[in-house]
């Protein structure tokens, strides 16, 4: 069939749009898209056509109905030293954002950082979750399955996880039990992947081994909602989910108030009214000044879970003045659901992304290059909540917004 032919079949509606690629390849099916739109709205979509991702790469893989792209501006924040265990040098941060003053204040931070002797990071825990929902015929059954459950975790990893995949590895499992909903919080490995869809599989057939050793339990959702994904949450607050992390830095009195025109004593002030007082007052879960600025700056960027920019916010900021009259600064992020392998991050611009941060592809060994991506964020996360609280501190915030960001 003729390209005016497949446009004019969309616009009229005898085609419809998933249908396309049954009747040309994947390019073609784009632009096809893209042009019946067009014509039915009465829009020119000329800057959403201009790209250089191959639709044959992401179609049926990261993107439905494909029609273009949309452009976010990318800017680099760095030099940052990292003092880590698996991310040690100086590292340069894209970010894609349209907020301006954002990458100039994470630049700020990275350079105060740098010259203090760098960032400190510590990987507290590596792990990605998902809880099926099972119905018991009461609570007590509920727990009996739970106990068997806790119980035969290597079984499990050979009789269902290890069958349909080779990273995936099961490390252990919580229950939750309301009335006779039994709630079975996996938590698994996944080397450099995020893993969400790695360990949604391996719990579907860990279901089917349950069910088939409890026939009177019947298995509901794959997802019981106590992963917990994609939503803000107590439980990986507390718990934590992907990566749980800290970065944290002494930077010398001289330093702050020479580039961050203020002092350590008010950035401690600020900090402690403004992130911990005004955030538990907020019931927040977020006890900082932004951390979902960069990382979800980071995470468009690069090829990230752009909805799991959620959980990334969690996290508390502390400040306090050191008995030497420096500054010591901190950020604890406790679910930071990242990877560098499968998802978006094949795509070819945020692979590009992950490159500049020499983190792109698999690591040696598996799980290497995610973890030391996990210690970058957390380094840039530190720079742009000690910018931030500087500037609040020495009043300059709107002053930068008016000049950056207006």
């Amino acid at each position: 069939m003729k390209f005016e032919e497949l446009v004019e079949k969309v616009v009229n509606g005898e085609i419809k749009l998933h249908q396309v690629e049954k009747y040309t390849d994947k390019r073609t099916a784009t632009e096809v898209r893209r042009k019946a739109l067009e014509r039915k709205l009465g829009v020119k979509l000329e800057h959403i056509g201009h790209y250089s991702i191959d639709p044959e790469q992401v179609i049926g893989r990261n993107i439905e109905n494909m029609i273009g792209v949309v452009q976010i501006p990318m800017g680099v924040a760095g030099p940052l030293k990292i003092n880590g265990e698996y991310a040690k040098g100086e590292f340069y941060i894209p970010l894609a954002t349209t907020e301006g003053a954002l990458v100039a204040s994470v630049n700020r931070g990275c350079s105060a950082l740098t010259e203090a002797g760098g960032v400190k990071t510590t990987l507290i825990d590596d792990k990605m979750t998902r809880a099926p929902l099972l119905k018991c015929p009461d609570a007590r059954r509920a727990r009996e399955v739970a106990e068997w459950v806790k119980n035969n975790i290597d079984y499990l990893q050979e009789n269902a996880v290890s069958k349909v995949t080779r990273h995936g590895k099961l490390r252990s499992v919580k229950p939750f039990i309301v009335g006779n909903n039994l709630y079975l919080r996996f938590e698994f490995e996944t080397g450099d992947a995020m893993g969400m869809n790695m360990v949604t599989i391996a719990s579907e057939e860990i279901m089917k081994v349950i069910e088939e050793k409890f026939p009177d339990v019947r298995y509901l959702a794959l997802s019981g909602n106590l992963c917990v994904d994609k939503k803000p949450n107590a439980t990986n607050f507390i718990l934590g989910r992907g990566k749980t992390v800290i970065a944290e830095a002494i930077i010398p009195r001289e330093i702050v108030e020479r580039k961050l025109k203020t002092t350590p004593e008010l950035i401690a002030e600020v900090n402690y009214r403004k992130n911990l007082v005004g955030s538990a007052q907020a019931g927040s879960y977020g006890f900082n000044a932004h951390f979902g600025n960069i990382v979800g700056a980071i995470f468009l960027a690069t090829g990230q879970d752009e909805a799991q920019i959620t959980e990334g916010s969690h996290g508390i900021t502390l400040a306090e003045v050191t008995p030497e009259g420096d500054l010591y600064i901190s950020i604890t992020m406790p679910s930071l659901e990242i990877g560098t392998v499968g998802g978006g991050t094949r795509v070819p611009t945020q692979r590009e992304a992950l490159s500049i941060m020499g983190v792109a592809g698999g690591g040696e060994p598996a799980g290497t290059n995610a973890k030391k991506f996990a210690e970058i964020v957390a380094g840039a996360v530190l720079a742009g909540e000690l910018s931030l609280l500087a500037a609040i501190a020495a009043k300059h915030l709107a002053k930068a917004h008016k000049e950056l960001g207006r």
